[in-house]
């Protein structure tokens, strides 16, 4: 593979990727497939800045919605609406066309914003971006896992504030319009919702990085690439035997945050379930895996037992709703709402 670069005068103010890697030495015969494709990228466009922010926002683009396209090509197709958690709330051609144009909206007036500054900031606190070689495979794992657990804490946090009043019915609403998601509605949602669950997803990085300054942006893109497809199959509505949470059980899944937007109150993590456990907030969650468990062990009929729980719950999940609604900042009691 051939490494030839145009030479220009040095730019200490706004070095070209050929200086940079000039500079630091870099051996391009040590490096393997993926690493010098990685320079190439570098070399082709010549100023980082604009080849990694092209890259980011290109990466997101490609994840989210090939990420997508399974699950719109599953609910096109009858024979999986055994393993769907609502089977009678499949999303319309018209609904996934109204979620993908909002969604690409944001992408582009939110999203990419974000992006594209995002590199340069955590760049600053010591991010790597056309360095190579990559890091370990390992430091990779742990950093991952390591933001994987940063998010779901924050998320378990902003959402459940997500759910009070004002932020609910101007900010989080929007978000509930499907009480039986879908995979392309993994990020319909407010600009503002964006923004605060964004810093769930970006605020473990910045703050590993400016605590340890080793960080390299591929890290950042299995990161997201993984936080992508948790949050799309956790909208995706289907429940199917090799699911992750029936290998890892404290995982959370379609099946949990499923029941999220029929229930309204319970459900707040993103990946795991131990926050919702420890804190309680997954009691009518399990209330109703167990009415179902014990419905299966008397040999009673599940299936029917099952649109009964669902039914009600949605129903239940309406009225918290409006209670939340209705919620003022500086109101005196619980709010009493009149159900007709």
């Amino acid at each position: 593979m051939s490494f030839n670069a145009t030479v220009l005068p040095p730019n200490p103010a706004h070095p070209t990727a050929a200086e940079l890697y000039s500079a630091a030495g870099t051996d391009f015969d040590a490096l393997n497939t993926l690493e010098k494709w990685w320079v190439q990228w570098y070399l082709y466009f010549g100023d980082p800045i604009i080849a990694t922010g092209m890259l980011s926002f290109t990466l997101h683009e490609i994840v989210y919605f090939g990420r997508c396209i399974p699950w719109i090509i599953i609910d096109a197709i009858p024979y999986f609406r055994k393993w769907k958690l609502q089977p009678n709330k499949v999303p319309t051609p018209q609904e996934q066309w109204e979620c993908t144009k909002l969604v690409l909206l944001s992408h582009f007036t939110i999203e990419l914003p974000g992006i594209w500054l995002f590199h340069p900031l955590t760049e600053f606190f010591g991010m790597r971006t056309w360095q190579a070689p990559f890091p370990h495979w390992t430091t990779i794992a742990l950093q991952v896992a390591g933001f994987f657990v940063f998010e779901d804490f924050y998320h378990f946090v902003a959402h459940q504030a997500l759910h009070y009043g004002p932020l609910y019915r101007n900010i989080h609403k929007l978000h509930h319009k499907y009480s039986a998601p879908f995979g392309l509605a993994a990020e319909y949602a407010h600009p503002l919702e964006t923004l605060i669950l964004a810093l769930g997803t970006l605020g473990g990085p910045i703050l590993w990085t400016m605590y340890s300054g080793d960080f390299h942006i591929v890290t950042m893109y299995v990161w997201v690439t993984l936080r992508l497809f948790q949050a799309i199959d956790a909208h995706s509505g289907y429940d199917f035997p090799w699911s992750l949470q029936h290998i890892l059980p404290f995982w959370s899944g379609a099946d949990h945050h499923d029941f999220h937007h029929m229930a309204f109150t319970n459900n707040y993590s993103t990946s795991f379930r131990w926050w919702d456990h420890l804190f309680g907030t997954d009691d009518k969650y399990r209330a109703y895996k167990a009415k179902l468990k014990a419905a299966q062990a008397q040999g009673k009929d599940v299936k029917k037992l099952e649109q009964q729980l669902l039914e009600q719950t949605e129903k239940e999940g309406a009225i918290a709703e409006k209670v939340a609604e209705q919620k003022q900042i500086w109101s005196k009691g619980s709010s009493k709402v009149k159900v007709h």
